[in-house]
C-alpha cells in the first residue's frame, strides 16, 4: 500500500464517501483535510500535521431556529444586544435593532396556515484553540461561508473573543432560493471542516479536520445542551448531576464490580484503531523507503506517534477504570472485563 492509500485508510470518515471521478481523467485519491485529490506533497502535508499535532478545528451545529421570534432572540445573542458586530452575506454590519428585527423577520416562515413553524435558521460555530488569530478565524469562516453557502442563502456571521477559544457564531437561513432547506448531515459538516482547515492554512494558521479515530481517539462529544447544563451546574447554580452523568458513572460502576460488560462499540473502535496503525505503519515504511532525509524524519514521527497511542480509550472505558481504581480493585479484573456483543445483548 502506497503513501497516499496508507493515509486515505487512516483518516477517512466512518460514513459511506462517494466521489464522481472524470472519466476522462487519471483516478486520484480523494484525501480529506488537504481539500483535493491525494498527492506526494499533500499526503506527506497532512501526515505531518496528524502526527506532529497540529490543531484540530471544530465545527459543529448549535441549534435551530423556529419563528422570527427565536431568531431574533438568536441574533441577539450572537450579536450580544448590540456589543459584538453581526455581519451579513454583503458584508453588511447589522447595527440596530430595527436591522436585526426585520432580518429575522425575513426568514421567518410566512406560512400562517402552518400548525406550528418549520426551522428559520440553523445555527453553527466554527472554533479553534485558544492563542489562535480571531481574525483569522473570522477570514477563514467568511471565505468558507462565501463558497459554500452564498449563491443559494443568505446568512449572518458574528465573532466572539469573549472566551479562550476564538469563535465565529455563522447562522443560515433555512430555506434557500432553490427552495431547498439548509439541513446539515455529517458529511456536509465533515466538508465544512476541512475547508475552515484549509482556509486557514492559507491565512497561515496550522490547522488539521481528521476523525477522532485517526488520532488515536475515542469516541466523544455531547449535545450543546448539555455542555451547557454542565457549565450552569459547575458555576454553582445547582449542587445537582445531570441525568447523562449519572448514568455514565452508574454504568461505570458496574463495569468496575464486574456486574456489566463495556459497551460493544469499544471493542469495535479498538479493532479499528489497529487497521488505522497498521496503514500508519505502511505510510512510514514508505516514507523510510525513499531514502529522503525529510521523509525519514517524517517516518521517525510517525513511530513516535504509534508508539504514544498503543491503544485506543474511549470515555466509558476510562471511567470505568477510574471507578476500579477507587474500588480499590485488581486493574487485571477490568482488563479482563468481557465485552458484550449485540447477540450477547439480545439474549
Amino acid at each position: 500500500m502506497g503513501l497516499d492509500s496508507a493515509l486515505w485508510e487512516a483518516t477517512r470518515p466512518a460514513y459511506r464517501v462517494r466521489y464522481i471521478h472524470d472519466p476522462n481523467g487519471s483516478v486520484h485519491i480523494p484525501l480529506y483535510g488537504s481539500y483535493g485529490a491525494a498527492t506526494g506533497k499533500t499526503a506527506r502535508a497532512k501526515l505531518a500535521r496528524i502526527v506532529r499535532g497540529a490543531p484540530e478545528v471544530l465545527v459543529k451545529v448549535t441549534g435551530r431556529q423556529r419563528g422570527g421570534s427565536h431568531v431574533k432572540a438568536h441574533l441577539d445573542y450572537i450579536g450580544r444586544k448590540g456589543i459584538v458586530d453581526i455581519e451579513s452575506r454583503d458584508g453588511e454590519i447589522l447595527t440596530s435593532k430595527e436591522d436585526v428585527t426585520e432580518r429575522a423577520a425575513e426568514w421567518s416562515d410566512t406560512m400562517q396556515w402552518r400548525s406550528r413553524p418549520t426551522v428559520s435558521s440553523v445555527s453553527l460555530v466554527f472554533s479553534m484553540p485558544a492563542g489562535t488569530d480571531p481574525e483569522k478565524v473570522m477570514g477563514a469562516v467568511r471565505a468558507l461561508a462565501h463558497s459554500e453557502l452564498s449563491d443559494n442563502h443568505d446568512y449572518v456571521l458574528a465573532l466572539h473573543t469573549d472566551t479562550p477559544r476564538p469563535h465565529v457564531h455563522l447562522t443560515v437561513q433555512a430555506e434557500g432560493l432553490d427552495r431547498v432547506r439548509f439541513n446539515p448531515r455529517p458529511a456536509q459538516l465533515s466538508r465544512f471542516r476541512e475547508r475552515f482547515a484549509h482556509e486557514l492554512r492559507a491565512r497561515g494558521v496550522a490547522a488539521e479536520a481528521t476523525p477522532r479515530r485517526a488520532r488515536g481517539r475515542g469516541i466523544a462529544g455531547s449535545s450543546m445542551a448539555l455542555v451547557k447544563l454542565r457549565a450552569r451546574l459547575a458555576s454553582g447554580a445547582s449542587p445537582a448531576m445531570t441525568n447523562a452523568d449519572r448514568r455514565t458513572n452508574e454504568q461505570a460502576v458496574a463495569v468496575a464490580r464486574g456486574q456489566s460488560d463495556l459497551p460493544p462499540f469499544i471493542a469495535k473502535g479498538k479493532t479499528r484503531w489497529q487497521k488505522i496503525r497498521e496503514a500508519y505503519g505502511q505510510a512510514a515504511a514508505a516514507l523510510g523507503a525513499t531514502g529522503q532525509s525529510e521523509d525519514q524524519a517524517l517516518a521517525d514521527d510517525v513511530r513516535k506517534f504509534l508508539d504514544k497511542h498503543p491503544d485506543m480509550n474511549a470515555t466509558p472505558e476510562i471511567f470505568a477504570a477510574h471507578h476500579a481504581r477507587n474500588l480499590g480493585l485488581d486493574r487485571g479484573k477490568l482488563a479482563q472485563s468481557r465485552v458484550a456483543s449485540p447477540r450477547d445483548r439480545a439474549r
